[in-house]
């Protein structure tokens, strides 16, 4: 870490907290105070200075309450050589020996009081934002209006924390300091950058000046966005509906007879998106909450289109295991573990049975679950023939039960749909999984499942 030789704090210090201005002097404004025309930010929009904040031990021993707070404390500590130092550090910020804080582009600036009578100067880098990453960035923001609300009410979506690399990842920090320690970071250092977090809690444009571009600047390209977004969506609007004056409206009280009403509306051609949910510790889960609206959406959507809801008649059991079914992922993932845990649970059943359960609907649907779970006694017609027609194919030989057929590690069962569905078990465990894809011919149905 570079360190400067002088470590007295120069004319900048009276920003420190309790520090006042000299009589007469004109006050920065915050990056509230405008910005120049669109395309160049005012200078006072890229500059500002944050008084101290005042003492505070956080009880879970973190300094951010936010997600994107937390990302930028990690991106620190994941490189720290020196866990001490950045305990220290964090006292140091509890304690408010962090001065008066200013935010410029790419940079970080405060005085931080030590051991000695004089703070140090102390300062975190990082690199700012390609016009490229803004474009990305600001063209994801104004795609979602729910992105831009939760922007204006300091608050930023999950759903840009990958966009164009704005978060902090490790090594992306680089702290500096007038003290003597070579520490990486030293404490006081480390107790800015806990200081920081807590100041990106409050206001998420914080970290965007850091990265560049100060709150107006980006608030106006958003304005040009969506003023030409409108424009464009103008253009293409389809011609209005029609309407029915109320005169016309009110004709049988004077004995005219009323025209015919106004064609429906065209449906959509694929449901709508649901909003974006942010954690929080007093909502549900939003995986639970996206994974429901958007089943609603689809629903709704199917019902305009066809005026009929097949999920009406599903039972509880049915719904979840449709539910489940349709969820990315082969279970294997940690959000999809989530939800079979708490499907399963909720209708008093274990992961493995709602794991088997998808299995058999991903084969063959509502048919393919009744297969698995209601064995019946099929008429003797298509049954009966089955045998011997797997015995002409060089199948080993199967034996009956119900509208089974078993070996020891294979076996067919036939559906209320005419349709064979192949099942698999290891040899003599009698642990059934639904495979392949069903036939109607017992030959073809095993094939599939053997691959052959």
């Amino acid at each position: 870490m570079n360190r400067r030789s002088d470590s007295t704090p120069r004319s900048d210090s009276a920003q420190r907290s309790g520090a006042s201005p000299r009589p007469g002097a004109a006050r920065r404004p915050r990056s509230g105070a405008g910005a120049g025309r669109f395309g160049g930010p005012r200078h006072d929009d890229l500059r500002r200075t944050f008084p101290a904040l005042a003492p505070r031990e956080a009880p879970d021993g973190r300094f951010a309450a936010t997600w994107w707070g937390n990302a930028w404390v990690e991106a620190l500590e994941d490189t720290a050589l020196d866990p001490a130092r950045l305990a220290r550090g964090k006292a140091y910020a509890g304690r408010g020996h962090v001065d008066a804080i200013t935010v410029t582009p790419g940079r970080v600036v405060a005085y931080v009081h030590g051991s000695r009578p004089r703070p140090y100067r102390t300062e975190i880098r990082l690199r700012t934002l390609g016009d490229d990453g803004w474009e990305r960035f600001l063209d994801e923001v104004a795609a979602r209006p729910d992105h831009i609300a939760a922007l204006l009410d300091k608050d930023v979506p999950h759903a840009l924390e990958a966009v164009s690399g704005l978060l902090p990842a490790p090594g992306d920090l680089v702290p500096d300091c007038s003290c003597p320690d070579d520490g990486f970071p030293c404490k006081h250092a480390a107790a800015l950058c806990y200081q920081s977090a807590r100041l990106l809690d409050e206001d998420p444009f914080v970290l965007f000046l850091m990265r560049g571009r100060g709150e107006q600047e980006i608030l106006a390209a958003l304005t040009h966005r969506n003023a030409a977004r409108s424009a464009a969506e103008k253009s293409t609007t389809a011609p209005p509906m029609a309407t029915v004056p109320a005169r016309t409206a009110l004709a049988p009280l004077t004995g005219h007879v009323l025209p015919a009403l106004p064609p429906p509306l065209p449906v959509p051609a694929q449901p709508g998106r649901p909003p974006v949910y942010p954690p929080d510790p007093h909502a549900p889960d939003p995986l639970a909450l996206d994974l429901l609206a958007t089943e609603a959406a689809a629903r709704a959507h199917a019902f305009l289109a066809t005026g009929h809801d097949a999920v009406a008649t599903l039972t509880p059991w049915q719904d979840a295991v449709r539910l489940a079914a349709a969820h990315p992922g082969s279970g294997l993932t940690a959000s999809t573990r989530a939800l079979y845990r708490d499907l399963a649970h909720a209708l008093d059943r274990t992961p493995t049975d709602l794991a088997r359960a998808v299995a058999a609907w991903r084969q063959g649907g509502l048919a393919g679950l009744a297969v698995l779970e209601e064995p019946w006694d099929p008429p003797a017609g298509p049954f009966d023939r089955a045998r011997p027609a797997l015995l002409a194919a060089d199948f080993p030989a199967f034996r009956p039960w119900r509208n089974h057929l078993s070996t020891r590690s294979l076996q067919l069962r036939f559906g209320r749909d005419g349709l064979w569905y192949g099942y698999e078990s290891d040899a003599d465990r009698e642990d059934w999984w639904p495979r392949g894809t069903p036939d109607a011919d017992p030959v073809g149905a095993l094939t599939d499942l053997l691959g052959r």
